[in-house]
């Protein structure tokens, strides 16, 4: 298929120019810094708030436990799925790297040699990030917050055009969105079933928390043991 934008005069390469040109204006240090969050820090980042809500969830220890841990496990297999689906995109596309056909860019990446339609990191941590937000609104919004720095560090880096983003963030949020019924509907009767177990239903609450909500269905029966007490003890 044809390159999706071959001329300068096209607005997404004079984005592109426009934001891979201010790694020209900042310090070395800055570039490299942004080399590695763009490369490897955001996908650590959005791994981290994952567990951090699924820690937040299970401790927490609510009625609805169990379908936002299984929201929460659906987060990264949509991820996954995402990037499966964009192997045959980037065959269809055969887009080049921003760099191939443009001079000029300041790449802060080397060894980049595969197609650059649509973005792998822009697909997983938006499928990430609207995973999060499906379990947890307020984890899902810092997520996609995150998704939407890693797109920016991307076509910073001179890797990516911004339309590459853009695809990448369509393609993980419609992967996350429209399989998300079905995965519900798959995974919460299993997150149920861990949950009921002695030995793994630590994955979807903690002791403390059960404890806590079976405490809360006990003040009645402590009452009625402590009348039938006083009542002996008369």
């Amino acid at each position: 298929m044809a390159v999706l934008a071959e001329s300068g005069s096209n607005p997404d390469v004079d984005l592109l120019y426009d934001i891979n040109g201010l790694a020209k204006d900042v310090p070395h240090w800055f570039d490299r810094l942004m080399e590695f969050v763009g490369e490897y820090g955001l996908l650590v980042a959005m791994v981290l708030l994952v567990l951090w809500c699924w820690w937040s969830v299970r401790r927490r220890g609510a009625e609805d436990a169990a379908p936002s841990v299984a929201a929460l496990v659906w987060a990264p297999l949509a991820a996954g799925i995402a990037v499966l689906v964009n192997v045959p995109i980037r065959g269809f596309v055969e887009r080049p790297r921003p760099f191939v056909d443009h001079q000029g860019l300041d790449v802060l990446v080397s060894g980049k040699t595969d197609f650059s339609f649509v973005s792998d990191h822009a697909t997983i941590t938006m499928a990430l990030g609207v995973g999060l937000f499906i379990a947890n609104r307020r984890f899902g919004i810092a997520g996609i917050g995150l998704a939407l720095l890693e797109g920016f560090c991307r076509v910073y880096m001179g890797v990516h055009y911004p339309t590459d983003v853009v695809g990448g963030f369509a393609l993980g949020t419609a992967v996350a969105l429209l399989l998300s019924p079905l995965a519900s509907a798959l995974l919460t009767p299993l997150m149920r079933a861990v949950e009921r177990s002695p030995r793994a239903g630590w994955i979807v609450r903690t002791r403390a928390a059960g404890g806590a909500r079976e405490g809360a269905l006990l003040p009645a029966a402590r009452t009625s043991v402590e009348s039938e007490e006083r009542d002996l003890a008369a």
